[in-house]
């Protein structure tokens, strides 16, 4: 209830370049906002702030709060809330400072907290570190652009063909105008980065300025080593797991003009598709997931699918997201390999048996199926992996979607039951549960060992939910 009247009276006062944990904000909008504003940038100034949620002071949070709440009692329950302790060992342990990692008013307190920040950034950094209306145009620029015309008049074909060839290799503004500035910002929780068009020397000032007013007004630090200064034409900044740099090329033509020329470009770092590869590589080549072997194919390309998914589409916005192809060949090999490992089949086989054609918003395409029947009248489970294009969406926006209370959930083993789906044959039909005392009740492990007390020593499961012919070949064992 108090997140919700704090979002109720906030939400409307924040910041439009604050995108963390609001309402139809979210990491892609943060990311979308610097893709399509910020063309020219030459800097970039990567904020992060040290342990921001564990750091949050008490007495300046109820300070911001008082501006605004004139209610004694409900800044009081606030302080409590905050002061409330943590138990550690059964022995009660103060909180000095902070919210509560993994409470519900974190998120709406930290960008409460923040907001200050962006005031400061907005209302004296922007002001300040902004001049002029565009910049002055390049005298190289304009001296060729006569020379150019004077050429066309004459009829000097190949004088024009080569001037304007020259054209296309210079900046038709200044890039290093003393009269043009440009300071753009956005933040996504403890998460800042600021873009300037102008020189380094007033980069590090405004670094500065920014780690003064957070000690000063906010008691908070700038992490030194993910603090970083970037030039935006020859490295890439990291921001919200994506690289972004600047780049310009004379050499792209788009509708008679240069394409490329000071463009932001979002891009997925070679580090994450290395570390998404990794627990499916052995040796560098595609394995079986062995801790997958018990279940079954539906199971196994759920698994595989939804992890895909997670990745992928969370990188439509990078330019090379065709890139993540690398990720698509290591999982989908992977997945082939451990059911064709577990039914001592071959990988082609398994190709043969899931691949399948869909119909999806962008076409046909090609991608694994399994399915789970549940019975009569009712539609079987479908998992997929794959039939996502590869190609950049420059207006995809993931929301963050805000969390939903289910009161509705069964138990595990309920649900287990209720799917009536045998976990020794795969049958589905009526199920019964089959429960040990404890794992170490199981008979001994060895090639006499049944294949019901493998599964249930491989899950770590005192249950096992089995149809009525394998629980009476358990008992009469």
């Amino acid at each position: 209830m108090i997140r919700l009247l704090l979002e109720a009276y906030y939400e409307p006062s924040f910041s439009g370049h604050s995108h963390g944990f609001r309402p139809g904000g979210g990491c892609h909008t943060a990311l979308r906002e610097v893709a399509t504003t910020w063309t020219g940038t030459s800097w970039f100034i990567e904020g992060d702030v040290s342990d921001c949620f564990g750091s949050l002071d008490h007495d300046i949070m109820i300070d911001i709060l008082a501006e605004k709440i004139r209610d004694g009692r409900f800044l009081r329950l606030l302080r409590n809330m905050l002061q409330a302790g943590y138990l550690e060992d059964r022995v009660w342990n103060a909180t000095l400072s902070g919210a509560p990692q993994g409470g519900v008013l974190s998120p709406i307190l930290s960008n409460i907290y923040l907001h200050r920040l962006d005031n400061f950034v907005e209302t004296v950094l922007i002001p300040e570190y902004t001049q002029g209306e565009s910049r002055n145009r390049n005298p190289a620029y304009r001296k060729v652009e006569q020379a150019l015309a004077q050429a066309r008049k004459r009829g000097d074909r190949a004088l024009a063909r080569e001037l304007r060839g020259r054209l296309r290799s210079l900046p038709s503004k200044d890039p290093r105008d003393p009269g043009y500035r440009r300071l753009r910002y956005v933040r996504y929780a403890d998460d800042t980065l600021l873009g300037f068009a102008g020189p380094k020397s007033e980069v590090e000032h405004i670094k500065a300025r920014l780690a003064q007013f957070l000690r000063e007004d906010l008691k908070l630090e700038l992490s030194q080593d993910k603090t970083l200064i970037t030039h935006a034409r020859t490295r890439a900044a990291r921001f919200l797991g994506y690289e972004i740099a600047v780049k310009h090329d004379d050499t792209k033509i788009s509708h008679g003009r240069r394409g490329l020329t000071a463009m932001i470009s979002l891009n997925v770092p070679a580090t994450v598709i290395k570390a998404q590869c990794a627990p499916y590589l052995q040796r560098g080549k595609p394995a079986r997931q062995p801790s997958l072997t018990a279940m079954d194919d539906y199971s196994i390309i759920n698994v595989h699918g939804a992890r895909y998914r997670g990745v992928v589409q969370y990188y439509p916005l990078a330019g090379d997201v065709y890139r993540l192809s690398r990720l698509h060949w290591v999982m989908q090999t992977s997945l082939l390999k451990t059911p064709a490992g577990k039914h001592r089949s071959s990988v082609a086989k398994m190709v043969r048996k899931f691949k399948t054609t869909i119909e999806t918003p962008t076409g046909r395409r090609i991608c694994l199926q399994g399915s789970r029947e549940r019975g009569p009248g009712r539609k079987p489970l479908v998992a997929r992996f794959g039939g996502i294009p590869l190609k950049r969406q420059k207006f995809a926006v993931l929301t963050d979607l805000q969390p939903a209370r289910d009161t509705t959930r069964r138990k595990e083993l309920i649900e287990r039951l209720l799917s009536a789906h045998c976990e020794i044959c795969g049958r589905n039909d009526k199920a019964t549960v089959h429960q040990v005392r404890k794992l170490a009740d199981l008979p001994a492990t060895g090639p006499t060992q049944p294949e019901w007390a493998r599964i249930m020593a491989r899950r770590r499961r005192k249950t096992l939910v089995v149809c009525h012919p394998c629980h009476d070949v358990i008992h009469n064992r």
